[in-house]
């Protein structure tokens, strides 16, 4: 099954995404569950990160949820806001 993980970061919050962000990105390079894709939220000027978008393959939702408890982002309170929801893709045209 594949679920959406959308975050949102705490306000003025670049200073904690950068101190973890090499933590994390290690994190989800070796994560046990399939991270399909994957990048930060950005504001109306597509560069601020804002928050994080995750794609993810998983057996069941506490999978998922495991995945996000663990990252370092998280662990460091980056994210204000916290979805998770089962996604039913239909069309995939990545290049």
């Amino acid at each position: 099954m594949h679920y959406v993980i959308h975050c949102l970061d705490i306000p003025d919050s670049s200073g904690i995404r950068r101190a973890q962000f090499e933590a994390h990105k290690a994190y989800i390079a070796a994560a046990s569950v399939k991270v399909v894709i994957s990048g930060p939220l950005v504001a109306s000027d597509s560069e601020t990160p804002i928050g994080s978008f995750f794609l993810v393959k998983a057996e069941d939702l506490s999978q998922v949820e495991a995945l996000n408890r663990n990252d370092p982002f998280y662990k460091a309170g980056l994210w204000a806001q916290i979805a998770i929801h089962p996604f039913l893709k239909r069309v995939d045209n990545r290049i």
